[in-house]
């Protein structure tokens, strides 16, 4: 770490930032709280690199950005309850979190944002895919805005896709009871309550259907928006280095874990931050 002042480095047009000059370690002043806040909200996600962190220091980070939640289906380390452990061993296949999604929008009030800690990442591959939702929704025409205004999106927990990605994550540790299914209703555009700026909300892991609408009269509209939501403009790829932290806010972005380093352990540590309900 040097004496420079912090710096926030855009990745992409669409979303994220790196930030550098900053020993996340140390308590920060209050001016670099604020400056890691608007970043965060204007870059939605916001990258750390060689940060050699604990548990306690994780919580302790999310604190400057909000409260801290509890994932549903994953009880928290023993001495640390707020903080998951998510891992692929060497002999697994499927790897938690491996598709499009925004974090457990299946909640009455989803999480504000996800931090999480790199302990250990294979030579080559795990890289995570971020992608904009604001951006995504911007690139639609003004007919179909208005369409979406007026509909909102069935979430449920137990979407086969993304249930399968936790299933050896809660084998080892579980939370909630796996029989549980977990349903929400929310806007399929949402609005951000601290940007005021709009962001599609609704993703092939957890929105079952359109209310209102049965599952396959829901699918073509939906699948073209997951379409427009995954297009390469709206995205950018996080190459993971041990030690760095990324936090992304789930209120107007998605990402996905990619799945390509089958025979190699990856070690990561989650802290996820309470939200709203949508509007």
């Amino acid at each position: 770490m040097t004496n420079n002042p912090l710096k926030v480095e855009p990745i992409s047009p669409a979303l994220g930032a790196e930030v550098k000059n900053i020993n996340l370690q140390a308590e920060l002043s209050v001016i670099d709280a604020k400056t890691l806040n608007d970043a965060f909200l204007k870059y939605q996600v916001l990258i750390f690199r060689d940060q050699r962190l604990e548990p306690n220091d994780l919580v302790r980070i999310g604190r400057y950005f909000g409260s801290i939640a509890r994932y549903p289906f994953v009880k928290g380390m023993k001495d640390h309850p707020d903080v998951i452990e998510v891992i692929k061993k060497e002999d697994e296949s499927i790897n938690f979190g491996g598709l499009w999604h925004t974090d457990t929008s299946y909640l009455t009030c989803p999480p504000k944002a996800s931090l999480l800690y790199a302990k250990l990442v294979p030579p080559v591959g795990g890289d995570t895919l971020f992608a904009s939702m604001y951006s995504a929704y911007e690139s639609l025409s003004l007919g179909l805005k208005k369409t979406l205004s007026q509909l909102n999106g069935i979430n449920h927990s137990t979407k086969s896709a993304a249930a399968s990605t936790r299933v050896n994550r809660i084998k080892d540790n579980p939370g909630a009871p796996t029989n549980i299914t977990m349903q929400a209703s929310h806007p399929i555009v949402r609005t951000h309550p601290e940007t005021d700026r709009k962001a599609l909300y609704c993703s092939n892991a957890h929105t079952e259907k359109i209310e209102g609408m049965s599952v396959l009269e829901s699918q073509p509209l939906l699948h073209y928006l997951y379409e427009q939501q995954q297009m390469e403009e709206h995205t950018f790829r996080l190459r993971w280095e041990n030690h760095t932290l990324a936090i992304w806010d789930n209120r107007c972005t998605q990402h996905n874990a990619i799945n390509d380093y089958q025979g190699f352990r990856r070690e990561m540590l989650r802290v996820t931050l309470a939200g709203d309900q949508p509007y």
